[in-house]
């Protein structure tokens, strides 16, 4: 398979629903389809990964532009939990 057959088949394989707190959170304050399109990807990305150049460089643009959420997606998904008021507050602090 080439790698524009497997990007164009996984191209849109991430879940159509947030998985995790922090996307969810997220996603409430949005209401563009493009935005929630790459919180989705975003978070498919951290919790899969997918083996393409081009997924690794959207995931990066993602989590420049959203380091909080970054930050807080990838402590729940390490934790396996969601993040406590006072653990998110600490990640605010941190981050800014």
């Amino acid at each position: 398979m080439s790698r524009r057959q497997f990007y164009m088949t996984h191209a849109q394989s991430w879940a159509a629903h947030p998985r995790t707190v922090a996307v969810r959170r997220a996603m409430d304050a949005m209401h563009d389809d493009a935005a929630t399109d790459d919180l989705l990807f975003l978070e498919d990305f951290e919790t899969r990964g997918v083996p393409s150049v081009a997924a690794a460089l959207r995931a990066s643009q993602i989590r420049r532009a959203n380091p909080l959420l970054a930050a807080e997606l990838r402590a729940e998904l390490k934790r396996g939990r969601p993040l406590t008021p006072a653990e998110r507050g600490v990640l605010v602090a941190m981050i800014g």
